[in-house]
């Protein structure tokens, strides 16, 4: 969870979900300050091996669909790649040759062309829904029509087709299952639900279903919901990722380009904004998840002392009573003493003692600058 000390993402921490290209997201965020605590929330298994993916293969072989449409690079390339290993890669390229070739998307329409096929048409917008759109609109009646999967059903858009009038066949390349080791994705969900976190980066629907589905077997799915609902920021690759969670209430954000660059150029502006930024004894401190920025340095943050700093801040400039203080503390039990500990290590941490002033019997406040007093609620002097 190390990161550097700058960046926009400094101070702030952020779960990822993903299993496939995780290593590009988390280089991403970190490259921008962010720590990150990875937990893939399913595994990806290729079907090089499964009757199912062979027999549709076959079946396309032996009857010429009236067209293809490939939806992920990564699916695409798999399915040649496994055909190439039964000994029909040749056949099935000259079948989709033969057909109208639809790829969703600049990556896709890159693979296809690495195989040596050319494409039909692929939208500009990237969307399956706009796929879908143009075949409807051409009409599908009596029109057999072969879709290449990567690990989720596509349910709506299979049934549209057939709805429609057309046959469709499903060509499962890659199936999504849960993790072998499930421990780091128990440790995203305790994290989630105690607001451990600030972001998670969520980059498929099947991690949501399958970490919604992790939450429910331990008996802790409204606890993470509540999280993802208050203060955990869901951010989503695209609007499809997002849809189980907005089923659930979460209010999500998507970049307008469903990538991993855009996602963390999103996070990249949401985070900062949510940070809480105030002026205090002369200097600017800005409270962001695990660390403070003092007048633009990042001061990393023990957890007891943001817990103390969170029940400062949430009333600025006014006293906050240490039996409070003690309750903010996580595990301190009735020991007043650790108040005082905590917040010895929280002034050291900071810098800058004087931005936490002692109130003899009373108990500890942010000082405040007067001139922010109005602006910040913070009672009138004397």
């Amino acid at each position: 969870m190390d990161a550097p000390d700058t960046g926009p993402l400094a101070g702030f921490t952020v779960g990822v979900t993903a299993a496939r290209r995780a290593d590009d997201l988390i280089a991403l965020l970190r490259r921008r300050g962010a720590s990150v605590l990875h937990a893939p929330a399913l595994r990806i298994v290729p079907l090089a091996d499964d009757g199912e993916l062979l027999a549709a293969t076959k079946e396309l072989i032996h009857r010429t669909p009236d067209a293809v449409v490939a939806t992920t690079a990564i699916g695409f390339r798999g399915w040649i790649e496994a055909a190439d290993g039964w000994g029909i890669g040749e056949e099935l390229l000259d079948r989709l040759r033969s057909t109208e070739l639809l790829a969703r998307g600049p990556k896709v329409k890159g693979a296809v062309r690495a195989a040596g096929l050319v494409e039909a048409w692929s939208p500009a917008s990237e969307s399956l829904a706009e796929v879908l759109d143009r075949l409807l609109a051409q009409g599908v009646a009596g029109r057999r029509i072969a879709l290449q999967l990567h690990g989720e059903p596509l349910p709506g858009f299979v049934e549209s087709l057939r709805a429609g009038g057309a046959e469709v066949v499903v060509v499962p390349v890659y199936r999504w299952m849960p993790p072998q080791d499930p421990a780091p994705l128990d440790r995203l969900l305790d994290a989630v639900a105690a607001g451990g976190l600030d972001a998670v980066a969520f980059t498929s629907a099947p991690a949501v279903v399958s970490m919604l589905s992790r939450a429910d077997h331990l008996g802790m799915r409204e606890a993470v919901l509540a999280g993802l609902r208050g203060d955990v920021l869901s951010a989503c690759v695209g609007p499809v990722t997002a849809l189980p969670l907005q089923a659930e209430g979460v209010v999500t954000v998507q970049p307008e380009r469903f990538r991993l660059g855009p996602l963390v150029q999103l996070l990249c502006q949401e985070m900062p904004a949510r940070a809480r930024v105030l002026p205090v004894a002369g200097h600017r401190l800005e409270i962001r998840g695990h660390a403070v920025l003092v007048d633009a340095e990042l001061r990393p943050v023990p957890p007891a002392g943001m817990a103390l700093l969170g029940a400062l801040v949430r009333r600025p400039g006014w006293v906050v009573g240490r039996a409070d203080l003690l309750r903010a503390l996580p595990g301190a039990g009735r020991d007043e003493h650790a108040v005082e500990t905590a917040m010895a290590r929280l002034r050291v941490a900071l810098g800058a003692p004087r931005l936490i002033q002692t109130v003899v019997k009373r108990g500890y406040r942010l000082s405040v600058d007067a001139g922010a007093a109005g602006d910040c609620g913070v009672p009138p002097a004397g």
